[in-house]
Parts: structure tokens; C-alpha cells; sequence
């Protein structure tokens, strides 16, 4: 069995994090820059639902995307170690990969419904 040191374990945990938050705020500011500064389409239609709902397409992006990220460094440090004991695993936490990038999907389709 290979033992991972407790401070190592920790430093792939702040990295994800730091990742993760990374993720959702470079999705919030390009969202930002995007549809909420002003550009000729928010100028037609300047209503305060229309604003709110592009900050609240923002925000699900952050969350999913930070969401995902702690969820992706968590998952693949364990399929790391999971394929490193057992090569035979890797299509089965392939798939718990996917199911943590299918949230982000969502999040992305929510944000484009949301708007």
C-alpha cells in the first residue's frame, strides 16, 4: 500500500483549492466582461432583471466551477492513487472524472438559461 505523507496530502488539497478558485473567478470576470459591462445588447435592454440575471449566471458558474474543481482534486489524487495500486481501475474512475466535469456542464447550460 502506498502511503502518502499527511503534509504532501495537504499541499495537493491547497493546490485544488487555489485551482478551483482560480476556475470560478476567471469564469466570473470573463462573464463579467462579457454581458455585464456595457456593450450595445445591455444597452437596448437595461432592466434590473436583466442585470441580476447575468450576475446570478456568474455566480452558478463560480460555485459550479469551484465546486468542481475541490471535486476534481479530490477525486483525482485519489484515481492517482487508486491506479498507481491497481492499473485495472482506470476506466472506473475515469468515470467519476466525467460525473465531476458533468457538473460544470450543467452549471455552464444553468448560467445560458439563467441569461
Amino acid at each position: 500500500m502506498v502511503s502518502i505523507p499527511l503534509r504532501k496530502m495537504l499541499l495537493l488539497q491547497i493546490a485544488a483549492i487555489a485551482l478551483a478558485i482560480t476556475l470560478a473567478y476567471a469564469t466570473m470576470l470573463v462573464l463579467a466582461q462579457q454581458y455585464i459591462l456595457p456593450s450595445p445588447w445591455i444597452m437596448q435592454n437595461p432592466s434590473l432583471e436583466s442585470g441580476l440575471g447575468k450576475i446570478g449566471a456568474g455566480i452558478a458558474i463560480g460555485v459550479a466551477g469551484f465546486g468542481a474543481g475541490i471535486g476534481m482534486g479530490t477525486a483525482g489524487a485519489a484515481a492517482i492513487g487508486a491506479i498507481a495500486e491497481r492499473p485495472e481501475v482506470f476506466g472506473r474512475t475515469m468515470i467519476y472524472i466525467v460525473f465531476i466535469e458533468a457538473i460544470a456542464i450543467y452549471a455552464l447550460v444553468v448560467a445560458f438559461m439563467v441569461m
